[in-house]
């Protein structure tokens, strides 16, 4: 079934029901399906759309009531126990293996259409290469491809889901981590064209050896019609190289390069393609780091490969622009927020942009700011793009370009239209841009880093940058460890750790955590401000902070009698009953809490008081990812074990009770209770692995960068800086970078005690560390005014820094300046 007027294909029951080998419990049996959906935070199309319970950290089942309220009425099921009678109206679709359906419907899919198909995997580059193949192949041409790094095996089976008749060509490329994983992802996209871009060391300890790895990989190129590879990274493969054709590429490092390519056709031998030598690195690619070179060498190949002439691929590759592959939220003009992700556009990688705009929830507002699509004119299209804004609560459009000005009926909100961002940039200042959040969403020809540049507060030139998908990755694994049912509290006192408030807790929010913990009442009221609808907990109230706990909803520790006594005046003044309160129990820390000694009076003031709630019964590990401590660690699991006990059972509710902090959620799992509290694990510090030299399984959140503002050859034996303790004997060449102890970078840094990266390569302070500033020895480095340093990531690690300081990881990251801007990416 399909209606011209569409632009993907409808499928009617029966053939979901063959496409995923499903057994059908069918209420609506004229339904069609659109959309595939796998995450219920994430819903549109909602009347052609398909929902499946994936089985992944969590149990997708859990998930139908939420998306049935939505308005979802399609699901795929695995569970055959699952209650489906009680949602009225909806199809059921009962299968084996809920992600083995998709990647089954989404091979159907695939198999409609008949042009060229290229598939590429490898360990690194695959993304880079599949948008620069986007670019130097989109003029002329209708491509579908993978958005972002879809390349999973959820990611691909979506992916493919994209392909229409109206494209004419599909770039997907396959990310693979253990055997097994690349059968089922070669089943989907059944590529024509074949890319391996290379085998390095990523993803190894999912296999036994790195020829096991190669063999995995090919298997996506079984019945290609065309394989480009490169000789050097199939060298400990010993099977047959897959492909009807074969296309070879190499080349030799140093600044002349010998860049070869030959076709290898079945039944006529090696026919020679092209050999070029002398070839400057400058005069291929406009890049000059090597991942670039090798990356556009690929490309290069694939165009020889594809028939373009050598002058012709030489040509495009010239043109190459960077590829941004995150999108980034900053703080923007008139108490905006800004969400740049301009580099470029489609219906796919939109749709992950306005899901990015949907869970920020700090201003009342949401702006779109979109460009023309590329390579089509089509109302359907532009259709869909409106239904796409309005099931996100897209509440004001400015669209930029001819196209966009012919479909203006197609959205329904607020909306303006420019012919081009010069008529917008003119008209800037009527807009009135306030307490909004803006997401730039354009292709690139349209210069939308101009509207960036305006909407933008002009930031100090020393910046942290937060990776909200790295955050994502460790709240999930801390997730991974705990039991089902298991609530979390995440620990967002003191700034995130430093690494923001709203920007934190909107995507905490968005991933379901169940409660928020702040030191002070005014972190929580400013969260409350910022839309957080979260229960938070105040660790540290008192007298003069209760009327702002009360009136913003907030959840005091009470951790004695006084302050327990001053609450309950409190709520009796204001006429309150059954507030939220948390009582924090002192198994051994000797900071806050009730002693065991005092529990009688607090059990005798909590007996039928009806001012009160108890949410949760807690206390504090105190050293729960030392080894050498565990005994004392058992002794307070069982003290907090025996006191909530009759704190609990004073009460006639229930309540929750938590102990567990990061350490004590990776080294202690019968210590999770009913929740746990997550702080610095969650900002990719692991105490855990730490101590015991492992390999840590976390992500680094936080990268702290600076730029050069002078560079200058210093004269054997002057020194540098105050006191005159920069000594360089023998002269050299010194930097002077904004960064200093006012922004956080500790003065015990100076004298070569700090490291940081230049161009990849380490270099160390001298002198004494400024207020505002400090200088590195740079000689023997080609550097210019200007350039991006590194002061910590997951190289120079912010550990390292704390261990130079004689102090803790919590430190430098609290003690990073407001002043340094932070800016939150998410790829």
């Amino acid at each position: 079934m399909k209606f011209a007027t569409m632009r993907h294909f409808l499928y009617p029951v029966e053939e979901l029901v063959a496409g995923m080998n499903a057994r059908a419990y069918i209420q609506m049996p004229d339904a069609v399906v659109r959309t595939l959906l796998t995450d219920s935070r994430k819903l549109s199309n909602i009347g052609q759309a398909l929902f499946f319970a994936i089985q992944g950290r969590r149990d997708g089942h859990t998930f139908i009531a939420g998306a049935y309220q939505a308005g979802i009425r399609n699901f795929v099921i695995s569970d055959p126990g699952f209650d489906h009678l009680q949602f009225a109206g909806c199809n059921f679709y009962l299968v084996g293996d809920t992600l083995q359906a998709l990647q089954d419907l989404a091979a159907v899919h695939r198999r409609k259409f008949n042009y060229p198909v290229i598939g590429i995997t490898g360990s690194n580059g695959k993304t880079i290469v599949k948008e620069w193949l986007y670019q130097l192949l989109a003029p002329g041409r209708n491509i579908v491809r993978s958005p972002k790094s879809y390349n999973s095996q959820l990611g691909v089976p979506v992916s493919v889901w994209e392909m229409t008749e109206e494209n004419d060509l599909a770039i997907f490329e396959a990310g693979i981590s253990r055997t097994g994983e690349m059968k089922p992802l070669a089943a989907i996209i059944q590529p024509t064209i074949g890319i391996l871009t290379n085998i390095g060391e990523a993803h190894q300890e999912g296999f036994k050896s790195r020829a096991e790895k190669i063999s995995e990989k090919l298997n996506l190129f079984k019945d290609a019609g065309l394989f480009i590879y490169s000789d050097r990274y199939l060298d400990e493969y010993e099977g047959e190289i897959p492909g009807m054709e074969k296309f070879t590429w190499g080349y030799r490092d140093g600044a002349d390069l010998e860049i070869y390519s030959h076709r290898v056709s079945e039944g006529n031998g090696q026919q020679l393609r092209g050999k070029f030598r002398g070839i400057e690195v400058s005069a291929l690619i406009p890049f000059s780091d090597q991942a670039s070179i090798e990356n556009g060498i690929i490309c290069w190949a694939t165009l020889l490969a594809l028939g373009y002439s050598p002058e012709e691929a030489s040509k495009r590759l010239g043109k190459l622009l960077p590829i941004g592959m995150r999108l980034e939220l900053k703080n923007g003009i008139n108490n905006c927020s800004v969400i740049d992700d301009s580099y470029s556009l489609d219906l796919s990688s939109l749709a992950i942009a306005l899901d990015f705009l949907k869970h920020q929830n700090q201003h009342p507002k949401r702006t779109l700011i979109l460009s023309d699509i590329p390579g089509t004119d089509s109302e359907s299209v532009y259709a869909q793009v409106g239904q796409m804004l309005q099931s996100r609560s897209i509440n004001r459009l400015m669209g930029v370009g001819e196209r966009m000005t012919k479909h203006t009926a197609c959205f329904t909100c607020d909306k303006q239209f420019f012919r081009s961002t010069g008529d917008l940039i003119d008209a800037f200042s009527s807009l009135n841009f306030q307490n909004e959040t803006i997401l730039l969403k354009g292709a690139r020809v349209y210069e939308f880093e101009r509207i960036s540049q305006m909407l933008t507060q002009k930031v100090h030139e020393t910046v942290m940058e937060i990776n909200l998908n790295a955050l994502e990755h460790n709240l999930n694994y801390y997730k991974g460890l705990l039991t089902s049912g298991t609530k979390v509290m995440a620990m967002v006192k003191a700034f995130s750790y430093g690494s923001g408030s709203f920007e934190i807790t909107n995507l905490l929010e968005f991933n379901g955590v169940d409660y928020l913990a702040v030191a002070y009442a005014d972190e929580g009221v400013a969260l409350r401000k910022a839309g957080t609808s979260l229960p938070i907990m105040v660790m540290s109230p008192d007298l003069l902070a209760f009327d702002a706990i009360i009136d913003y909803k907030l959840e005091p520790e009470i951790y004695s009698l006084r302050i327990f006594q001053e609450f309950i005046n409190t709520l009796s003044a204001k006429g309150l009953h059954s507030y939220p309160i948390h009582i924090k129990l002192d198994t051994g820390m000797h900071r806050l809490g009730f002693m065991e000694s005092e529990l009688d009076p607090l059990l005798q003031g909590l007996k039928g008081n009806t001012l009160v709630h108890v949410q949760s019964v807690f206390s504090h590990l105190v050293a729960s990812e030392d080894e050498q401590h565990d005994a004392f660690t058992q002794e307070q699991i069982d003290r907090f074990t025996r006191l909530s006990d009759r704190i609990i059972s004073t009460l006639d509710y229930p309540v929750l009770r938590h102990l567990s902090n990061t350490s004590g959620i990776s080294r202690w799992p019968d210590a999770a209770f009913d929740m746990v509290r997550l702080g610095i694990g969650l900002y990719g510090i692991d105490p855990v692995h730490a101590a015991g030299g492992d390999k840590s399984p976390l992500q680094t959140v936080t990268s702290l960068k600076t730029s050069i503002s002078q560079i200058k050859d210093i004269p054997a034996g002057d020194t540098i800086g105050y006191g005159r303790e920069g000594r360089m004997p023998e002269g050299g060449k010194i930097a002077t970078v904004k960064i200093g102890y006012a922004d956080g970078y500790s003065r015990k840094l100076g004298n070569g005690a700090g490291k940081m990266l230049l161009h990849g390569r380490e270099v160390k302070t001298i002198g004494k560390i400024c207020m505002d500033m400090c200088m590195i020895d740079i000689t023997g480095i080609d550097a210019a005014e200007g350039d991006e340093v590194i002061v910590f990531n997951d190289k120079i690690r912010v550990e390292d820094l704390a261990k130079q300081m004689g102090t803790i990881a919590y430190e430098v990251l609290t003690g990073i300046s407001q002043r340094v801007k932070r800016i939150y990416y998410y790829e």
